[in-house]
């Protein structure tokens, strides 16, 4: 028996429990938490033996809401959709919902073209930004991870995924968003990350994307708290 089959959520070094993501976010400021884009941004994932079945989002809006009845979650994510597609049939739903924090999970069904636009996803989700920033709300994003060295068939994608996420980081850095590098995180490595279909984190790589976006939002609050 390997030690990735004695590993369960309790005792991954790369997860962290409701509790501390609840501890981390203490004195977050935000109330209404909006995830929009394609299937990762809806949650898709297989089950992992030893890891709750609940995605990443989930857990993110149940460790902002703990204690506040009055915390409110819209999750617009739709499989398959492109980033165009995604600003056009869920921005203004987001907008109207008006959010004080927002994650957008949108390019890598754009990444199946030949030749993609990444121009145009860079275009899509800059203008998404610019209107959720203009309302006042925060935003944060993570790159794709690198995936290729475990899921070798899917090596065609490698390059496309690279240079997509520099689009994600410029972007962000233009809109001051909270960046979460997950491209050389170590949960890449992790031979049961999938899930059967290939492109979709198991339950154990929610946990983990869970666990970063956390700590980057925490940190996040911590440097206001001191400015």
């Amino acid at each position: 028996m390997t030690t990735h089959d004695l590993r369960s959520e309790l005792d991954d070094p790369l997860t962290l429990s409701h509790d501390e993501c609840v501890q981390l976010l203490r004195g977050a400021p935000w109330q209404r938490l909006a995830v929009m884009g394609d299937s990762f941004a809806a949650g898709l994932g297989d089950p992992s033996q030893g890891y709750a079945q609940v995605p990443w989002p989930q857990r993110i809006s149940a460790a902002l809401g703990s204690g506040n009845p009055d915390f409110g979650y819209l999750n617009t994510g739709v499989k398959g959709k492109r980033t165009g597609a995604v600003r056009a049939e869920q921005l203004d739903q987001v907008l109207a919902f008006r959010p004080d924090l927002v994650n957008v999970a949108a390019g890598g069904n754009d990444l199946f073209d030949a030749e993609p636009d990444l121009d145009g996803v860079e275009a899509d989700l800059d203008a998404m930004y610019t209107a959720l920033r203009g309302q006042g709300a925060d935003i944060f994003t993570f790159t794709v991870t690198n995936v290729f060295e475990s899921v070798p068939e899917l090596s065609l994608f490698r390059d496309r995924t690279a240079a997509l996420n520099d689009r994600i980081r410029a972007v962000a850095r233009r809109h001051d968003a909270v960046l979460v590098e997950m491209w050389s995180h170590p949960v890449r490595l992790r031979p049961n990350l999938m899930s059967a279909d290939g492109i979709h984190f198991a339950m154990e790589g929610h946990a983990a994307l869970a666990a970063e976006i956390v700590k980057a939002l925490g940190a996040h609050v911590a440097r206001f708290a001191d400015s």
